[in-house]
């Protein structure tokens, strides 16, 4: 018994230690200034950042300042020039949103700081044992990282114009084979695009292990031959017989709202039925993932190396981690983004915050939990390299 008090003494302790260690950062934020670079193609994530802003500068006296990027891998690349060239202090860059070929790049370079994330309350409301918080693209997070959302390569069609839509990438080629100019893609090194040459290559390739490993380039070519095989038969197929890409998600939803595609894709498992309600999808519109699963992935946020506002910058990690900006960031009606919070660490209060009504263009159950791993992020650079020697114009 003596033991037991002892143990909950020191646990109470450190408790309290930490809520004291975290009162003194929020003091420290205060008045500071955070440059959050991040992607600024979607109006909605866009409205979603700025009252994101509004919030921090109301309760916590932060300035945070939305830097649009079409390219995080130009966000990586200044990072990196201000490192060669001295600029150890009062970086361009606070918070940057990132993927896991850009982590990678970061990581590698030691160009994060950190570890920043365990010392975020707010992490605590979320599975800290899941895989998919532990790992971005294989690669251990380590606490450089802080989770922000939840992400699935769902496909989505008309059912007004489709009855059944092909649930692999042989039988989506054998539907355009029948109905030429009804489905594309963006060009990598587009997000999206990369995302789908990536499925694609994941449903070809005999051993998927291979793909979780850092890329061998003595067998790239081999290993990635009948992807290269199956795009060769698909760009002919598809919209503008695939000599010109969309540029990302939004255009291909207007694609399909104008009738010109029957089926589109996007990463964000709610976007479509999110899209109905906005009024920019008809509401005939369904989503699906292929029988082989789809890609899925945690997206992140981190703090450069030479950051003069680390101390805001975790306070806004940790409010966008919060169950009211989750809530409203997974609301069909601001953004529809998926939250990275476990339900059964919420109170009740906390958990009415997320109670909405499915729509019908929402992905099931079942297909939300047939799920692919991100290939090691290794292998992004080649098979982009490759796309482009072979099909850039």
């Amino acid at each position: 018994m003596r033991l037991f008090f002892i143990v909950l003494s020191t646990f109470i302790s450190l408790a309290v230690q930490a809520e004291q260690n975290w009162q003194a950062l929020e003091q420290q934020a205060k008045g500071q200034t955070v440059y959050f670079n991040a992607w600024a193609g979607d109006d909605n994530i866009n409205a979603y950042i700025d009252w994101a802003a509004e919030q921090v500068k109301q309760r916590y006296h932060v300035n945070l300042e939305h830097v649009k990027v079409s390219e995080t891998a130009n966000v990586v690349s200044r990072i990196l020039a201000e490192k060669v060239s001295g600029r150890s202090e009062g970086g361009s860059v606070d918070l940057v949103w990132v993927n896991g070929e850009n982590f990678r790049a970061l990581k590698e370079a030691d160009l994060l700081f950190g570890p920043f994330s365990q010392r975020l309350p707010n992490l605590a409301l979320t599975d800290q044992q899941s895989p998919a918080l532990l790992y971005d693209f294989t690669l251990p997070v380590e606490g450089y990282e802080s989770p922000w959302g939840g992400a699935q390569l769902t496909f989505y069609y008309d059912s007004a114009r489709l009855a059944q839509p092909p649930k692999s990438m042989l039988d989506l080629l054998r539907y355009l084979e029948q109905h030429p100019g009804l489905f594309t893609y963006p060009a990598p090194p587009s997000f999206y695009g990369t995302t789908f040459i990536k499925q694609a290559l994941l449903e070809f390739i005999d051993d998927q292990s291979v793909l979780y490993q850092a890329v061998d380039k003595q067998q790239f070519e081999q290993l990635t031959a009948e992807l290269w095989r199956f795009l060769d038969k698909l760009h002919p197929l598809m919209w503008r017989r695939g000599l010109s890409f969309p540029s990302g998600s939004g255009q291909m939803q207007q694609l399909l709202n104008d009738g010109e595609l029957s089926i589109a894709f996007t990463f964000n498992p709610n976007e479509p039925a999110a899209g109905i309600i906005q009024g920019l999808l008809p509401e005939s519109v369904r989503s699906y993932v292929h029988q082989a699963g789809s890609i899925a992935n945690t997206h992140f946020l981190a703090i450069p190396f030479n950051s003069d506002a680390t101390a805001a910058a975790m306070v806004v990690a940790n409010f966008l981690l919060s169950p009211e900006a989750q809530a409203r960031k997974s609301d069909l009606s601001y953004w529809g983004d998926p939250s990275v919070l476990s339900m059964d660490k919420l109170n009740a209060e906390q958990r009415q915050l997320f109670q909405q009504q499915l729509s019908p263009a929402s992905l099931s159950a079942q297909d939300r939990a047939n799920v692919l791993a991100e290939p090691h992020a290794s292998w992004v650079t080649l098979l982009e390299a490759e796309w482009l020697r072979r099909y850039s114009r």
